[in-house]
């Protein structure tokens, strides 16, 4: 018997402490580090970091790098060297890109090259998965064993946790209610939470939808600014409104409402997004800037509450051909692609065209 928590567990725990600030220790047969996540990184632990000793690094994306003029040897990220006495200010002007264009000239930044990068690819997975930039402060240890056990940290062997990283966490149904709506009074919502700990996600079921016919579904990424608030910037809100509404008319269908805000970056991410467009980025290249791919949500989920509902076979409303692709490799039949335009406005053309120019999307 044992109530040590599993590695899920560890990762769930990692993720938690590098939110608040707190560091972690992770491990591979290459050695050991010391991680912090760079955004919420303070003055008083980056010198205590400096204060030990060692070569640390702040590991970035690739994207990020580029943005740098930093070269990302090891291919997907880079290892810029932390100059011993670096100040908070020069770790947040590396990794957050508020002040690119009022300070472009951040280095020159050294990136290490040769060893291994293990440790620097297992921290950024970690702290992207926080929902935090994708930037960490990694420094070597001798000792792992002995310093997590002196401060109380959390240690993630990587070996086990990079399955994880790109693995699809299980979801398991929680409960489901009726739930009368505007769109239809024969609603009824599920509830479906993933085993890692992270957000749950939800399956909005509109009449009884026969589980042996393709039902018209949507896959529909929680937008907080344009779901709730009814932001102009983006054509979610009246997409949700609209497919909820064709369900109602047609007396069944699914929208699934997946809990992977601003493209799977999260609120706060999509925040900082949102002001390097107002300097003048459009969508992907504010998300690279930060140091994120164009698409960072995985769709694979959506599929996996259609099969647990009984579902194998969709009617997808969509404009996203990557979605139907994902369907499609994951078991899904999708039948027909169902058009959703609408919602446009003179606030959202360019990001609707931007869509469409460099994510594939459908005009």
């Amino acid at each position: 018997m044992s109530f040590a928590p599993d590695i899920l567990e560890r990762l769930a725990r990692a993720r938690s402490d590098l939110r608040m600030g707190v560091p972690i220790v992770l491990t591979s047969e290459a050695g050991a580090a010391l991680v912090l996540a760079a955004e919420t990184l303070d003055a008083q632990r980056l010198a205590d970091v400096l204060a030990l000793g060692g070569e640390s690094v702040l590991a970035i994306t690739a994207r990020r790098a580029v943005t740098l003029k930093a070269r990302p040897y090891d291919g997907d990220l880079a290892r810029v060297i932390v100059p011993p006495d670096a100040s908070l200010g020069w770790v947040m002007g590396v990794a957050d890109p508020a002040d690119d264009l009022q300070k472009p000239m951040k280095g020159p930044l050294i990136a290490a090259r040769g060893g291994d990068a293990t440790l620097h690819r297992a921290a950024i997975g970690v702290v992207k998965t926080a929902r935090l930039l994708p930037a960490a402060l990694v420094l070597p240890l001798a000792d792992a064993a002995r310093f997590a056990l002196d401060h109380g940290l959390t240690v993630i062997p990587t070996d086990l946790a990079a399955p994880h990283f790109a693995a699809m966490s299980p979801l398991h149904p929680v409960v489901h209610a009726r739930l009368p709506m505007e769109a239809s009074e024969a609603g009824r919502v599920h509830i479906f939470r993933p085993e890692d700990g992270s957000e749950e996600h939800y399956a909005i079921e509109i009449g009884k939808p026969p589980r042996d016919k393709p039902v018209l579904a949507r896959l529909h990424s929680a937008c907080f600014t344009g779901d709730v608030l009814g932001s102009l910037k983006c054509d979610c809100g009246p997409q949700l409104r609209g497919a909820l509404a064709q369900m109602g008319t047609a007396g069944a269908g699914v929208l699934l409402y997946l809990n992977q805000e601003g493209r799977g970056i999260g609120l706060a991410n999509k925040m900082r997004a949102y002001s390097l467009q107002d300097q003048g980025f459009d969508t992907v290249e504010a998300n690279h800037r930060l140091g994120f791919e164009d698409d960072e949500r995985d769709f694979r989920i959506g599929a996996d509450i259609l099969k647990t509902m009984g579902f194998s076979a969709v009617r997808l409303l969509t404009n996203n051909p990557r979605k139907i692709e994902m369907m499609e490799k994951t078991g899904i039949a999708v039948t027909e692609r169902v058009p959703l335009r609408i919602g446009e406005t003179a606030h959202n053309r360019a990001y609707l065209a931007t869509k469409v120019a460099k994510s594939g999307h459908l005009p």
